[in-house]
């Protein structure tokens, strides 16, 4: 499955490639091409490619985002496993074979390890923030979560929703569904054809991201350990700060009126309790849904 946007130059070179590995392996498959509203003309160069039985071109109306490219090719995939990797020629089509044993060998999500990272600096910084963050604050098994060149059984999606931005931490949703996960070293090479889709803007999204993905796998079925815990800082700030303006009136003389310090102590023992409420009606909603399961 290859989400593409604007790489007229590297489609046929990636799909011959494709085709010969895949034959080699001796296994069923088909090449789905999902373009995400690509403005080049690509299409004359990958036409003959196309018209054979393996292959099929799915267009997007407009540029929606890989997340949303890959959703839409799930719909079409008729495999039992599936298959994610880049248009932009940095994934080598001989590590497919690598996925595939992994795969046979009992494995649910193989994911990807670029040891030989042909990024710039700024994302190499990125990636290792990012396992950082993810190994100690998500016990993440993954050396390179980001890495979109991976392969994983179909009925995984039927556990796990995917969303959004929400396919680059597909991997860790099927290691907390309890999935059998693991990783396989793959080739990264420099890209040669056209310009990397990768910006800061897409490192600042990445960000937000794994600040969601954070919240949603360590507080889903637990939200008032989450708003609780904020709620009681904020409620404890502020009664604090309350009981402080309310001393200095008694004991002091100081007249309330020259003390805005009222004003925000009673915000925040007002926001800390809200904060707890939701965390409360969060645990009801968990609640309900898991008595339906039930």
């Amino acid at each position: 499955m290859i989400p593409f946007h604007d790489e007229k130059d590297n489609l046929p070179i990636l799909i011959d490639g494709l085709q010969k590995e895949l034959l080699q392996t001796g296994k069923k498959y088909e090449i789905l091409l999902i373009d995400d509203g690509s403005l080049d003309t690509y299409l004359p160069s990958i036409q003959h490619f196309v018209n054979s039985d393996t292959i099929q071109l799915i267009k997007l109306n407009r540029q929606m985002g890989k997340g949303k490219a890959l959703a839409e090719g799930i719909i079409h995939a008729s495999g039992d496993a599936i298959l994610f990797m880049d248009a932009d020629l940095q994934d080598d089509p001989a590590d497919i074979s690598s996925f595939i044993k992994k795969i046979e060998s009992g494995y649910d999500f193989v994911n990807g390890h670029r040891y030989t990272r042909k990024d710039n600096s700024i994302i190499k910084l990125y990636s290792l923030t990012a396992r950082w963050f993810l190994h100690n604050y998500l016990h993440s098994p993954f050396t390179d979560i980001n890495c979109g060149f991976k392969m994983f059984r179909k009925q995984i999606l039927e556990d796990v929703a995917l969303y959004g931005n929400n396919f680059r931490f597909l991997p860790l949703a099927a290691f907390y569904e309890g999935y059998r996960v693991g990783e396989v070293h793959v080739e990264n090479k420099p890209r040669i054809h056209g310009k990397s889709k990768y910006g800061i803007d897409k490192l600042f999204v990445g960000l937000i991201d794994m600040l969601s993905a954070y919240f949603l796998y360590k507080f889903a079925e637990k939200p008032l350990h989450f708003f609780g815990g904020v709620g009681a800082i904020l409620f404890g700030i502020g009664g604090l700060a309350l009981a402080w303006v309310t001393y200095e009136r008694i004991f002091m003389g100081v007249l309330l009126y020259r003390r805005p310090a009222l004003l925000y102590a009673i915000f925040l023992v007002i926001l800390g309790i809200q904060i707890i409420m939701t965390g409360i009606i969060g645990e009801l909603i968990v609640y309900l849904h898991n008595k339906k399961k039930i």
